[in-house]
């Protein structure tokens, strides 16, 4: 236990030590005691060094870099220290010193996980054997070329009937103008023009029965392929679930499970129980060491699809340790997760910067809901009190959103058809807004633009990842406005309105590269996210005049 164990010093008072265990999936930031040790682990990262040989600079490549975690323990004998783990391996290795190993048994994976890794790179190298198989190759090629002889043949056919009919239309001009046009001249070009007809239809035929020879061919092919594919699947989650056999978790009232029961009837992502907080607990509740203070940060480049700050806290997956770490903590003493609410506003009113008939802009505050979130004991939004102003509004009022911590206009129709019009314009990208933001960093660029599409990190919900096969088209143009005291001030101009599109691209490194400052997602916390909309334009949904309404940003 020694070696992966340190004390602290000086130990902490009673009145030091927490009561209970941080929720893992807590998103604040770490109490006295836990900072004191996250500040000890972290020292060395930002000093270049890993430990064992290893430097930082191996979280420096294109994969990013890694989660690591801290756990504040007691000992039985009342003393306090620490354990340290990183998620996953690193370069290869699952033991680096200092870092507590990871939770499988050894000798058990070492029996299954080699032959079985032999077992599914046979299998995948039969598939991509297969899938590059010079006959299937051929086959796709036939595919390719048979089309493109089918079109020039059909061009060729359809250019030589169209020769026809203008031959046959001058021959019906020369009998008329010669008083030859008798019945039996112009029966005898129509059936011409049938036989044309009849000619198409056949070689529509032809066609279509060489077409449907070789699809069937090709069936049988994607058939084939997709039965080994299936057997490759097949083969791989049976040799997973041989290595998540070798995982046996206790939690402190000494209850084993496996990751099978855990997650049944699911099946677990890759890498489950190999996350750092399991690690540090299963680690902790095998020697007797009572958990105390849990953190978990990230430390390296961003991951391909961003949503990762060096040195910023985040919260345990949900994915991988969801069903996991409730389980493990059951006998702990765990504080209830600290869910991310908005601040109290108070009772003021909700000020109208601009109002009409038809709509009113609003000012939406930093911390105000635009519509009732999921967290139920959160009744305060733009909605409830536009409804509370206006109650007799129809439709559903509001016709885009702002993030709960960013400030600024807010459009709200105050009629059915008024939504209707002024969504439609937000569809069709008429609607022009300008975001004012302060970067954490000074940008080198001047102005530009960022195109990154964005869809939800299903691990890490409401963040937004960058993903450029799955994601929705996101673009922004950005202008500098100052730089100053290591901060750059800009505008924004989205022309998508995805969800925290311009927090994304600000912090993604083929974005700007630089969190808003306060951005508790995508950078680090602060007093507020400094991001407002500060302009918006738009069509009045009945005068057809445009509408121009500006609000400076507070800060």
């Amino acid at each position: 236990m020694s070696p992966f164990l340190t004390w602290l010093s000086p130990q902490p008072t009673r009145d030091e030590r927490p009561a209970q265990l941080n929720s893992p999936f807590d998103v604040g930031e770490p109490g006295a005691l836990l900072e004191r040790a996250v500040d000890a682990v972290m020292a060395p990262l930002r000093a270049g060094e890993l430990g064992d040989g290893l430097t930082v600079e191996v979280l420096r490549g294109p994969e990013g870099g890694k989660m690591f975690g801290v756990l504040v323990v007691e000992a039985p004998d009342g003393r306090v220290g620490f354990l340290k783990a990183f998620s996953g391996q690193l370069r290869q290795r699952w033991d680096v010193e200092g870092f507590v190993p990871p939770v499988f048994d050894r000798a058990a994976r070492l029996a299954v996980e080699p032959a079985g890794e032999r077992v599914v790179k046979a299998m995948t190298a039969r598939v991509e054997a297969y899938r590059t198989s010079p006959e299937r190759l051929e086959l796709l090629d036939a595919k390719v070329q048979l089309s493109a002889a089918h079109d020039g043949a059909r061009a060729a056919l359809r250019a030589l009937h169209e020769a026809r009919r203008v031959e046959r239309h001058r021959e019906r001009a020369r009998l008329s103008a010669r008083g030859l046009d008798t019945p039996a001249a112009l029966r005898a070009l129509d059936r011409q023009s049938q036989a044309d007809d009849v000619e198409l239809q056949a070689q529509k035929r032809a066609w279509r029965a060489e077409r449907e020879a070789l699809d069937e061919l090709l069936r049988r092919d994607a058939r084939r392929l997709k039965a080994l594919e299936r057997l490759r699947r097949i083969v791989s989650q049976v040799v997973s679930w041989q290595i998540y056999d070798t995982y046996l978790f206790e939690n402190a009232r000494g209850q084993q499970r496996s990751v099978r029961a855990l997650f049944a009837p699911n099946v677990p992502s890759s890498g489950t129980g190999d996350c750092a907080a399991p690690k540090l607990l299963v680690f902790a509740l095998r020697h007797g060491l009572r958990p105390l203070g849990l953190a978990e940060f990230w430390w390296g480049a961003p991951p391909p699809g961003g949503g990762r700050v060096e040195g910023a806290f985040f919260p345990a997956c949900k994915d991988k340790c969801g069903p996991l770490l409730p389980f493990l903590l059951e006998g702990v003493d765990v504080a209830p997760s600290r869910r991310f609410r908005p601040k109290e506003l108070g009772a003021h009113p909700l000020e109208v910067v601009l109002e009409d008939e038809r709509f009113i802009v609003v000012n939406k505050p930093e911390g105000l809901l635009s519509v009732p979130g999921t967290d139920a004991s959160v009744t305060d939004s733009v909605l409830a009190r536009v409804r509370a102003r206006h109650p007799k509004a129809t439709g559903p009022l509001l016709v885009h959103r702002l993030d709960v911590e960013t400030s600024g206009l807010l459009l709200v129709a105050l009629d059915e058809a008024a939504y209707v019009a002024l969504q439609a314009q937000f569809i069709a990208r008429t609607v022009h807004k300008r975001y004012v933001a302060v970067l954490d960093g000074v940008l080198s660029r001047d102005a530009g633009d960022v195109s990154l599409p964005l869809r939800v990190d299903l691990e890490q919900r409401p963040r937004q990842l960058v993903d450029f096969e799955h994601g929705k088209p996101a673009e922004t143009s950005f202008t500098v406005l100052a730089r100053a005291n290591g901060r750059t001030r800009v505008a924004f101009f989205p022309r998508t309105g995805r969800t925290h599109q311009l927090r994304v691209h600000a912090a993604h490194a083929q974005g700007l590269g630089l969190p808003i400052v306060g951005d508790r997602l995508y950078g680090k916390p602060d007093s507020r996210l400094l991001l407002h909309a500060e302009r918006l334009s738009f069509t009045h949904p009945t005068t057809g005049a445009q509408v121009v309404v500006e609000l400076p940003a507070p800060f």
